[in-house]
């Protein structure tokens, strides 16, 4: 049984896998931009026109970013039996609707989605040892 544990956010995607007694890791980075729009610029002239920031351009772009981020994880755990995703901010649960709207078949092996804030990536495999009860002794 191939059992995948993702810690993830907007940055990147740690990812610790246990089959067969054997564990291994991956990461994927998400390359994605992060935009500061700044706010419309005014005239030179009192009353005069203001520059638009255009929120829908920068929002387009960042749903384009993550749908190849989440494209990159969904290949990277295609032969999972069992997920468990954690994060600390919205890039999971996008990532659990992304996954049940074009993905069905993983989205039914997701068995937890929990918020997690960063932690180290000892501390992320003890979590999903954890979670999959899985025993550090030897058979």
């Amino acid at each position: 049984m191939k059992q995948i544990g993702i810690w993830m956010d907007k940055q990147e995607a740690k990812g610790v896998v246990f089959e067969n007694g054997k564990e291994s890791s991956f990461h994927i980075p998400s390359e994605m931009d992060f935009f500061n729009p700044k706010g419309g610029a005014r005239s030179k002239t009192k009353w005069g026109p203001q520059d638009v920031v255009q929120d829908s351009k920068y929002l387009e772009t960042e749903k384009h970013q993550f749908r190849r981020y989440f494209q990159k994880i969904v290949e990277a755990i295609q032969d999972a039996d069992q997920l468990a995703l954690y994060g600390p901010a919205e890039a999971s649960e996008k990532f659990e609707k992304e996954l049940e709207e074009n993905h069905r078949q993983l989205a039914d092996k997701v068995k937890i989605r929990e918020k997690a804030d960063s932690m180290t990536d000892n501390q992320f495999k003890a979590m999903v040892k954890r979670f999959f009860k899985i025993d550090d002794q030897p058979q």
